[in-house]
Order: structure tokens, then sequence, then C-alpha cells
């Protein structure tokens, strides 16, 4: 998480950072005071080890996966568990100093640990983790029972931090995003109040007990409280697994469905050392019985697509995780989040740096006007806040 005193509204879990306004930065003796009596606040609830200044560490946490520039905190703090989150937040409260979480850095918003497997549930599909926990890291630790959870952002992100910005991904439209799997969150509060959004300890399916705080909470990306618990369901892994590679003879013949284009199958190619037709693709990937997936790639290339489907394989990791990686190895110096030909020449020059920001605002625009969203996947974060304004309306911002 991230202490501040000035207002921010960079999302960086349980790691805090503390940000230094000018007048903290001068010479007042009263205001030096109250800095040493925070400091040593934050050191007596997480120890002399908690506390960095260090640049590296700050640096660390003071960007994620996005275009938009670093912006380091003063302080990087480690709490270790609920209770000491808890009481940073109080001495945030007292002080008004913001809070901002920060989980794994994967973000591509500009929102921007002891690791935690604390009740699996397997009887009854579910499983609790602390914040640090990645996806890939449960789905590991599940490895022996039957069980995994598919929600997969295309990044080994924070189960916490994905709950944070109601991730979803490759298998959502099976599974559904996180909003759908999430049954219980424990949050802290700004004032240092711990809220458990279902009841603490509890695990209902359904429940219909007043509002929906869990899910007032998934996707408000650390401006309401800092989770420090997600208890999530889980599903049982599918007898088989199968991806369908969908070349379209243009990019027109492809723009109804979820494709990548050209230059990023050659990307993907390069990086991952693959051979597949430098065309728009469509990547699909079908979970079920071996009988049920024959039917379900027949249906899709017959039916559904009106193309032939080129070839099947287990190849699944490539399309959304290779592809990122794959685009970026194109262009080393270059930042994630770029698209389309407006984006492909966009590194650390300013006057290209600009062009990629018309650029995204552009198109989020353009998604708008069709009755779309400004951000259907990482968030609002840094680079939307004014579009999410023109999205919901300012009194629901309110």
């Amino acid at each position: 998480m991230l202490l501040g005193f000035r207002p921010s509204l960079r999302l960086l879990s349980p790691r805090l950072q503390l940000l230094q306004s000018r007048s903290v930065q001068s010479e007042h003796p009263a205001t030096s005071a109250a800095v040493d009596r925070v400091l040593s606040a934050l050191r007596s609830i997480c120890g002399e080890d908690g506390v960095s200044f260090g640049a590296a560490v700050r640096e660390q946490h003071g960007r994620d996966e996005s275009i938009h520039r670093c912006c380091p905190p003063d302080v990087v703090v480690f709490p270790r568990c609920v209770e000491e989150v808890s009481a940073l937040a109080k001495v945030c409260h007292q002080h008004n100093l913001p809070i901002i979480p920060f989980g794994t850095g994967t973000g591509l918003e500009g929102g921007v640990s002891a690791v935690k497997v604390l009740d699996l549930h397997p009887e009854d599909f579910d499983v609790t983790v602390e914040p640090g926990v990645t996806r890939k890291a449960l789905n590991s630790h599940l490895r022996d029972t039957g069980l995994w959870f598919p929600v997969d952002p295309g990044a080994d992100a924070s189960l916490c931090g994905m709950a944070a910005t109601s991730a979803s991904g490759t298998n959502a439209v099976r599974y559904g995003t996180m909003r759908e799997n999430v049954l219980n969150l424990e949050a802290v509060l700004a004032d240092g109040t711990v809220l458990h959004t279902a009841g603490k300890g509890r695990r209902p399916r359904k429940t219909a007990a007043g509002y929906n705080l869990t899910n007032l909470l998934v996707g408000s990306e650390g401006t309401l409280g800092i989770i420090t618990k997600a208890t999530l369901r889980l599903y049982g892994i599918p007898e088989a697994m199968v991806s369908a590679v969908c070349s379209f003879p243009s990019v027109q013949a492809a723009v109804d469905s979820t494709f990548l284009d050209d230059v990023m199958m050659d990307a993907c190619n390069r990086f991952s050392s693959l051979s597949y037709a430098v065309s728009p693709t469509l990547f699909l990937e079908f979970h079920g019985s071996e009988r049920s997936l024959e039917e379900q790639v027949l249906t899709a290339g017959r039916t559904s697509l009106r193309v032939t489907v080129d070839q099947i394989s287990s190849g699944l990791e490539m399309q959304d995780h290779g592809s990122g990686c794959g685009r970026l190895a194109m262009t080393p110096d270059h930042r994630g989040d770029e698209a389309g030909p407006d984006g492909e020449q966009t590194d650390s020059d300013p006057e290209e740096l600009h062009r990629v920001h018309l650029f995204t605002e552009r198109l989020a625009r353009r998604a708008l006007a069709l009755d779309g969203t400004c951000t259907g996947e990482h968030g609002v974060g840094l680079g939307k806040r004014a579009l999410l304004c023109e999205e919901v309306g300012p009194e629901a911002v309110k």
C-alpha cells in the first residue's frame, strides 16, 4: 500500500508508500516534528525492516507496466498482517495521508508480501488467499486437488489486485470475470476499520442479505478500501482443453471477433518461435470432455465464425501471454499498452509519447461513442480518470 502527504489516485497490497508534499520537505520545525511522529508510528507498527526509503524500492513501487511515467513515493512500508494494515490506516487517517495499495505491478493503466493461501475448502470449491498470492501460485498450490482458479488476465497478477481491478481475461466467457468469482473480501477502510463484505468467515455461493458490498469493492482499485483477504470460487479442472487457431483473409473479416492483427501475430511467432500464418487471427480455447470439445470446435468453425479452423493445438498460453511480451520484444525500449499503427513507434521521446496518449484517448472515446466502455480489462488508473467521468457521469463518480 501507499501512504501519502498529498492526494494520489495511483493504485499501487500490503505495501505502503508515503508521499511527501513540498511543505513536508521544508525545514519548518513543526512540520519536521509531525513527519518524525508519523515515521516513528510507521516503524512501531512494521519495525525498522518494514519501512524502506531505498531509491530502487521506491521506484519499483512507483510504476506498473503501463506507459505512464514512474512517480515514486518517499517511503514504502511492508505490513505483515491485517492488524498492521489497520494500524497503518489509522495513522494515515489521523494525519490525512492518502493510502495506495500495491500488488504485483502488472497493471496497464498506471493504477498502481507474505504470500499465503489461508483456507482451502475443496468440498465447497472455494479458497481464501492473502495479498501477494498470484494466480499461478494458487493453481500450483491446488494442483493435487483437481481444482483450479480459471480467471486469467494474461499476467501472473496477484489475486487481491485482480479483485481490486475486476480483472478478466481469455476464460471470461466460460467462467466469468473476477466479479462473478469473488465470494467475500476482507478490506481495511480509510479509518482503519476492518470490513468483511459478506460477513467474517462466510462463504455463501448465493445471498440476498443486504447490500452487495463484495461487488462494490471488486473493481474499486483501492479507493474504497485495502483488500487484505479474498475468498474465491474454484472450479474442477476440465478433462481436456484445446485451442483453435482461426486465420482470416482480412481485418474486416475478423472485426466481429477478438483477434490479433498481422503485426501481433508476427511478434508472437518471433517471440515464442511459432509458425502461425501472419494474418489476422482469432484464438479460441475450449474446455470439457474429449467428445464435447470435438463438438465445440466443429460448431465454432461451422456456424459462428464461418471460417476454416486451420489448426488445433494445446499451446494455450501463447495467445494472451506471449503476445504482450512479443510486442514489447519488437521494440525493447518501449512501454506496453500500445495499439495499432498509431502506437508502433512509441518510446521515451516526449513527442511520440504524446501521440500515444492522444491515440489511446481517441480509441477509448470511440468506444464510448458506440455505447461501450473506456476500459474492459485493466481498470481506470491514472490514464482514464476523465474518461470514467464521461462514461458514468459526475454524479456516479461523486
